[in-house]
């Protein structure tokens, strides 16, 4: 089946789809264009076509359908309601709790939960970007501020750098390009070292602070450093600013829609608002459609809350 439809808001998304077997449709179109059904369970068999929605593979003699090996195996929610879950999540700028997709589309809460965590699974697709030209590097924490605490509460030498209570995000951006921003242990200079190496080539120009974890890749690329300790913010084009402007998305996203993200889950958030970074000049649908063309990734509950 071909759609022709063009979508760019709620209304048109429910119009468009509005049962279940529309949605099988157009799952179809994303996963298998051009009619060429890939068998999840052996990719080289011959696939039979079967009554329904059902398919089967000749080699291993099982049954599947288009939401076999993707976020959406086995779920008993209206593929409807992913969706909308899904339109949300791409759409808009800062994201939706569970508590407000919930209510949306009459869910728990655990549910809802559950289904964002299994989207932001998906969404790493745009985190990995081989970056070149002028490209700006910084680091970032995420985590509750000491002098927000209950004197009871508040974790001695936790102020600065310090990870103890904040969880370290490294991130680099191509100048009106792509941004990749990934969890790290910590920013000593082996760490950042080796995340900037991965992701940034050797020909590209670099952009940093004069913190001391950045000393070493002058040996690699053409570095150089904004001073922020002395006042200074820009000079030129060395400056950071666009990699602190994500950082600002980032952080009052969490801060005003999340509220908190343990270390564990934190990855996942980074990736969803990495996501939308870089399809930022594209439109609501075609975004839509990146985001299905990815669902190949299955993640239980028990993954998700007792796995690593």
């Amino acid at each position: 089946m071909i759609f022709n439809t063009y979508f760019n808001n709620i209304l048109d998304l429910v119009k468009t789809f509005p049962d279940e077997q529309s949605c099988m449709d157009y799952l179809e179109v994303m996963r298998w264009s051009n009619d060429d059904v890939v068998s999840p369970f052996d990719s080289t068999s011959k696939v039979y076509k079967c009554k329904g929605n059902k398919y089967r593979c000749k080699n291993t003699g099982k049954y599947f359908n288009v939401r076999t090996g993707t976020l959406f195996d086995n779920t008993k929610i209206a593929l409807q309601k992913w969706f909308v879950a899904v339109w949300f999540v791409t759409s808009h700028k800062k994201g939706i709790s569970s508590l407000q997709l919930s209510r949306d589309i009459e869910v728990t809460q655990k549910t809802a939960w559950f289904m964002l965590q299994r989207i932001r699974k998906c969404l790493g697709i745009e985190n990995g970007n081989d970056l070149d030209g002028d490209v700006e590097v910084d680091e970032t924490y995420v985590g509750g501020k000491n002098k927000n605490r209950h004197a009871s509460k508040k974790i001695d030498g936790s102020q600065g750098r310090s990870s103890k209570d904040k969880t370290p995000v490294v991130g680099m951006v191509e100048r009106a390009g792509k941004l990749n921003a990934y969890k790290v242990d910590n920013v000593q200079a082996e760490t950042l070292s080796a995340e900037v190496i991965n992701s940034v080539k050797t020909t590209a120009s670099l952009y940093t602070d004069e913190w001391v974890g950045y000393n070493g890749l002058s040996r690699i690329y053409d570095h150089s450093v904004v001073k922020h300790g002395h006042g200074e913010y820009v000079n030129g084009k060395v400056h950071t600013n666009t990699i602190e402007g994500f950082w600002s998305l980032l952080k009052r996203g969490i801060m005003g829609i999340y509220h908190f993200t343990s270390r564990k889950h934190l990855q996942a958030y980074v990736d969803e608002f990495v996501f939308r970074y870089n399809t930022r000049d594209i439109g609501e649908q075609h975004r839509f459609n990146i985001m299905l063309r990815a669902m190949e990734h299955r993640t239980t509950y028990r993954g998700l809350v007792y796995g690593g």
